[in-house]
C-alpha cells in the first residue's frame, strides 16, 4: 500500500494526475517529502512547496524535519514502523457468542478471567458485555434479616389495624397513636473531636493532644415511649431482662 501511495503521489508531483490537494493522504504526504529530499531540497524548501501546493492541509516544519532525519538515515520506508504489544482483535460474531457461553456457564465470571480464557484485551471484553451482549454485572439485594411468612404475615397484621383506625377517623388519628423505640445509654460518652474545638487566635498555641477514649462499657437499655405532643414515658430496662409482650403489657396498665 505505501509504494502504491508513492507511485501515485509521484505522478502527481509530476502533473500527470490532476486531482485536489485535500485528497492527499498521510502516506502521499510523506512520499512527497521523499521525493523532494532525492531532489536534493532543505526541509525548509520542502516544507514551503507543501504549504504552497497543499495550504492547511500540509504538514508542519517539524513532522518534514523528522521525516528527512529518518530518509538521512537511509530509512526510505513512508509507512508507520509495526508498534510493539497485542495487536487489536476484531469482533466477530464467534468471538461474541464465546463470551456469552463463558457468562451463561458462570454468571459470576469476571472480565479478567474472560480476557485470560479468549487471549483478547479486556477493552474489547468489555465493550462486547456492555454493547453487544447488552448485559450488566449487579449484586443481589441485600436486606437486614430473612422473614418466613409467618413473621410477615405478623408484621403486616398489624399494619393493617392501624390502616382500618386511620380510615375511621383520620383527623384524629395521630393524637391516639403511641410510639416507642429503644436505645443504649452508656454510663459515660467521652468527649468528640468536634465537642473539643475552640476558638483560638492564629498566634495562639495549639491545643493539646487528645487520645481517643472508648464508650463506656457499662451501659444499659431505654424505651422511649412518645406520641404527637412529645414523651410519655422512659423506661430503664433491668439487666438480664427478656423484652416480650409481657413487658410491654405490664408498661400499659
Amino acid at each position: 500500500m505505501c509504494r502504491i501511495a508513492s507511485l501515485f503521489l509521484l505522478q502527481r508531483l509530476k502533473g500527470s494526475i490532476s486531482g485536489d490537494a485535500r485528497n492527499f493522504n498521510i502516506n502521499e504526504t510523506r512520499a512527497g517529502i521523499k521525493f523532494l529530499f532525492l531532489q536534493g531540497k532543505a526541509p525548509k524548501d520542502i516544507h514551503t512547496i507543501l504549504t504552497e501546493t497543499l495550504g492547511e492541509h500540509a504538514p508542519s516544519y517539524a513532522t518534514v524535519k523528522n521525516w528527512v532525519a529518518q530518509f538521512k538515515r537511509d530509512d526510505f520506508s513512508t509507512c508507520n514502523a509495526p508498534r510493539p504489544g497485542r495487536p487489536k482483535t476484531v469482533t466477530t460474531t464467534k468471538i461474541i457468542d464465546q463470551i456469552h457461553e463463558l457468562i451463561l456457564k458462570d454468571r459470576r465470571i469476571s472480565a479478567k478471567s474472560t480476557t485470560e480464557q479468549l487471549g483478547i484485551s479486556r477493552e474489547r471484553v468489555g465493550s462486547i458485555i456492555y454493547e453487544d451482549l447488552d448485559m450488566r454485572k449487579l449484586s443481589a439485594k441485600w436486606v437486614p434479616k430473612y422473614l418466613k411468612a409467618d413473621q410477615k404475615r405478623q408484621s403486616y397484621q398489624p399494619s393493617e389495624q392501624i390502616w382500618e383506625f386511620f380510615l375511621r377517623d383520620s383527623n384524629n388519628f395521630l393524637s391516639r397513636l403511641v410510639t416507642m423505640d429503644k436505645t443504649w445509654l452508656y454510663h459515660y460518652d467521652p468527649e468528640t473531636k468536634q465537642q473539643s474545638m475552640e476558638w483560638r487566635h492564629s498566634g495562639s498555641p495549639r491545643l493539646p493532644k487528645k487520645f481517643r477514649v472508648q464508650k463506656s462499657a457499662g451501659k444499659f437499655l431505654v424505651s422511649i415511649f412518645w406520641d404527637q405532643d412529645g414523651i410519655l414515658l422512659i423506661d430503664y430496662f433491668p439487666k438480664g431482662q427478656t423484652i416480650n409482650a409481657e413487658y410491654y403489657s405490664s408498661l400499659l396498665v
